[in-house]
């Protein structure tokens, strides 16, 4: 077995675990339906996964915990789960970069049975799977910092983070999540209203403000968070921090989503003309009067375009 094999250092050719793991493959389908197959599945399986075949490490991972790949008890399996082994293998094929060994490792770590069961180490492995791009483990990501909001205020950015990457692979339960955690842009009438009458020389005379009613347009702003927003400090690159409440409090601090590309690269020529300058009320553009005064001044008469 498996064990002997590392015991004497047996090397595999990549030829022999090549046909190792194809043995598996086929025994596996029998195995389903004829119990006198499970055994030669189970050695074939233990010398490709000595061999260093990743997929075998996983399968024989999860035989040892007695589970599937989302955690869930196997009626078949080894007659006594063997934690120890099962993580030894879930790990060797996490480390060939497989993101379903280390969800596997994320629901073991949750067991009531397993002795040295821990939220935090199970959280680790969650986060490591869904870098890797595990749906499941991006979506249970999303919602863990979801609900850890009242904790920390931030957690909704990471929330939104990781279930638009579910999102994006078809998830609706994030999707659905999504809907509660920050609007979708939507176009700012007011902005649109000025935009629309003012010329290109009048834009260009006031670079800042044009980009600010800009940003209102796109995201759906207030008169208000356009022209206090610290757009450096909002930008995440997933969504759009509204948090203006330091300079105006009757705000309340929000998220905007970034859906689209069109989005983004706004964002970002928007962002580089802020890069180099202070956002607060101390930097070049003033306190939230000085700035709405200056909007005023320059669109005189359209005092009814800008009702926040």
């Amino acid at each position: 077995d498996a064990e002997a094999a590392r015991a004497v250092d047996w090397p595999l050719k990549p030829v022999q675990l090549t046909l190792l793991a194809r043995c598996a493959a086929l025994l596996d389908e029998e195995a389903g339906r004829h119990a006198e197959f499970r055994d030669e599945l189970h050695h074939c399986r233990e010398l490709a996964a000595h061999g260093g075949d990743r997929q075998a490490q996983l399968a024989l991972g999860l035989w040892f915990a007695r589970m599937d790949g989302d955690g869930r008890r196997q009626a078949n399996g080894i007659a006594a789960v063997n934690f120890k082994r099962a993580i030894r293998w879930l790990t060797q094929a996490g480390e060939q970069g497989l993101a379903d060994a280390w969800y596997a490792l994320s629901r073991i770590y949750l067991k009531p049975e397993f002795s040295q069961r821990c939220v935090a180490e199970a959280q680790g492995y969650l986060e490591r799977a869904a870098d890797m791009g595990h749906c499941a483990a991006q979506l249970e990501c999303g919602m863990y910092a979801w609900r850890n909001r009242r904790a920390d205020e931030h957690s909704d950015v990471r929330a939104a983070y990781w279930l638009q990457k579910a999102a994006a692979q078809g998830c609706d339960e994030a999707e659905v999540a999504l809907a509660r955690i920050g609007a979708a842009p939507k176009e700012s009438d007011w902005a649109e209203a000025i935009l629309r009458h003012m010329s290109r020389e009048a834009l260009e005379s006031q670079p800042l403000l044009a980009a600010r009613l800009t940003l209102a347009q796109l995201f759906g702003l207030s008169r208000a968070e356009a022209l206090l927003l610290d757009v450096k400090a909002a930008d995440q690159g997933h969504c759009l921090v509204v948090d203006i409440r330091a300079s105006y409090g009757r705000s309340k601090r929000r998220l905007v989503l970034l859906r689209t590309a069109r989005e983004r690269q706004a964002l970002d020529r928007i962002g580089r003309l802020f890069e180099n300058l202070d956002n607060g009320p101390d930097g070049l553009e003033g306190n939230y009067r000085q700035r709405l005064y200056r909007l005023k001044t320059w669109l005189p008469g359209t005092d009814e375009r800008l009702a926040a």
